[in-house]
């Protein structure tokens, strides 16, 4: 056996998906510590600004909370073939669903304030029998609740675009202390913000356990036909619905009319739930083609996704050092464009890294801390136990 996911029985395309979706979350992030996103290179600024809202603005999200969802239903798929029950069940994603919360809390804390894995906590927390509700009731509360998902994202979209046609964007480099000591007083109360947050992940994340029930990631090959209508139809509507709000974002038209914009934008971010999932869906098709002999940097993407929140965390304390006034301070240096070459170069970096750790045997430190707390360690007589 020659690659990870034969060896230890991984399925190839949920770890590719969340390889590359860490590439879209840099992408998305790394402009929000910036002062400004005008340089001295306005065409330049103009195609970042443009493929940072095609691409990577509310989708990059969307592809990480379906594939958090997806890999609920994988949990729950092994729990129960294992024998286990549904108490079990419940009581494993209640342990994992609060050490979430602990996490994306000290994340937010200590790290920088744009975390979602509490988030993901909270939702699995209050929302945990909808882990094995059935598909109609998945369907109407995911339909149900993407409505005011959709609202909550296009209200911020709204204020993120008048901030860029004011020329001063909503990023948090205004709200940046001086000190490390300050930074983290300040982020006490960020937490709290979380809860705003769980209606926002859940169309996302039920509709992710309702796919892998039907194992589409799992075994794409036996699914080519879905995953191909998918990916075309769910990609082809992103293109379609985000391409205003890109073309507003890049300055290549303006309207002052605030119901337009709004549409604009609810557009937006309604299609990057469908792009999110529609990227997904591209990444299983294109694990179906590859089979079961990865090459080399097919095989390094998938170990980086396998160790997905270590490197979430990764990019967090990247941003921190090096765009706080307590750090190397270059919120005021580095143009949007710029930003865009430090996370491409982030990522590179945390493949190789990821890469490293495969071949090392090393897992990735925080799957490691999640698994042993969600897991109850086994008593004595259990242990001696056939």
């Amino acid at each position: 056996m020659t690659t990870e996911r034969v060896s230890t029985g991984r399925s190839l395309a949920p770890d590719l998906a969340r390889g590359l979706m860490l590439l879209l979350i840099a992408l998305a992030h790394a402009p929000g510590f910036l002062s400004s996103w005008r340089s001295g290179m306005p065409v330049l600024d103009d195609i970042a600004l443009f493929v940072k809202s095609l691409i990577a603005d509310n989708q990059a999200r969307a592809m990480f909370v379906f594939l958090f969802g997806y890999g609920m239903g994988q949990l729950a798929h092994r729990h129960h073939a294992r024998g286990g029950d549904w108490p079990g069940l419940r009581a494993l994603l209640r342990r994992r669903s609060i050490w979430l919360v602990l996490i994306g809390f000290a994340h937010t804390i200590l790290l920088v304030p744009i975390d979602i894995v509490a988030i993901y906590g909270l939702a699995l927390l209050l929302f945990t029998p909808l882990v094995r509700a059935t598909d109609r009731t998945l369907g109407w509360t995911a339909a149900l609740t993407l409505v005011p998902a959709t609202l909550l994202l296009a209200w911020q979209s709204v204020n993120a675009q008048l901030g860029i046609e004011a020329g001063a964007p909503v990023t948090f480099a205004a709200f940046m202390e001086p000190a490390y000591a300050a930074h983290v007083l300040a982020n006490l109360t960020k937490p709290a913000e979380a809860l705003l947050g769980v209606v926002m992940v859940l169309p996302g994340m039920l509709l992710g356990v309702w796919a892998a029930r039907r194992r589409y990631l799992d075994r794409p090959a036996e699914h080519r036909t879905t995953l191909r209508r998918t990916t075309l139809g769910l990609l082809t509507l992103a293109l379609i619905g985000r391409l205003p709000a890109a073309l507003l974002a890049a300055g290549v038209w303006h309207t002052d009319t605030m119901s337009l914009q709004w549409m604009v934008a609810v557009a937006h971010d309604l299609t990057g739930f469908a792009g999110g999932i529609g990227l997904a869906a591209a990444v299983g098709l294109a694990s179906a083609r590859i089979g079961d002999r990865p090459g080399g940097f097919t095989t390094a993407l998938a170990a980086l996704g396998q160790r997905s929140l270590t490197f979430y965390l990764v990019q967090s304390a990247v941003w921190l050092a090096l765009f706080y006034p307590f750090t190397f301070n270059l919120r005021d240096e580095v143009s949007v464009a710029g930003s865009y070459g430090i996370a491409a170069v982030v990522f590179v970096v945390s493949v190789l890294l990821a890469e490293w750790m495969r071949r090392t045997g090393q897992r990735g430190p925080m799957e490691v801390l999640l698994r042993r707390m969600s897991y109850p360690r086994p008593t004595a007589s259990n242990a001696a136990s056939p």
